[in-house]
């Protein structure tokens, strides 16, 4: 079999806080869970160490608001986050909130 070329984007990586829409303007140290659950209809991104912020698709904030939901951390939702990035907007594969 001989395999000329490959569409198959490799999937990125991102460290940050996982933030709803609506709250990314805040301390994403002191942001909690409860709010960012709350906030769920505004959908989510990440906010990186240099600030930036990037939103998530649809499936991503499902992902995003599944991981919120089960994790026991309440503020400092720290994540990493594995997908592709096209147009501003990550295509999440998995988020991982930190324990």
């Amino acid at each position: 079999m001989i395999v000329l070329g490959s569409t198959m984007a490799m999937a990125e990586s991102w460290s940050g806080h996982v933030i709803d829409v609506m709250c990314k303007g805040k301390d994403a140290t002191t942001h909690t869970k409860g709010c960012a659950i709350g906030c769920a209809k505004g959908g989510y991104g990440l906010l990186t160490a240099d600030g930036k912020f990037v939103k998530f698709d649809e499936a991503g904030n499902a992902k995003a608001l599944a991981a919120l939901k089960a994790t026991s951390r309440e503020k400092d939702l720290r994540a990493k986050v594995t997908g592709k990035l096209a147009n501003e907007v990550i295509a999440v594969d998995t988020i991982e909130i930190e324990k």
